[in-house]
């Protein structure tokens, strides 16, 4: 199975609470933090709701 790395790279300040919070459940709690998480269904849900915020990579 693939993994994705998931680099937060736009500040959360100002943001929606529910992409505040997918963010911190995705472990981005920095800017320019980087994640590796497995590539599934929930982690590519999780990412389409803060697209705007972060640049994902297959790792």
């Amino acid at each position: 199975m693939a993994n994705l790395e998931i680099t937060l790279k736009r500040s959360l300040i100002g943001r929606k609470k529910n992409q505040v919070e997918t963010a911190k459940a995705l472990g981005l709690t920095k800017t320019y933090k980087t994640v590796v998480k497995p590539d599934n269904d929930s982690i590519r849900g999780m990412i389409s709701v803060i697209s705007h915020l972060v640049e994902v990579k297959e790792a």
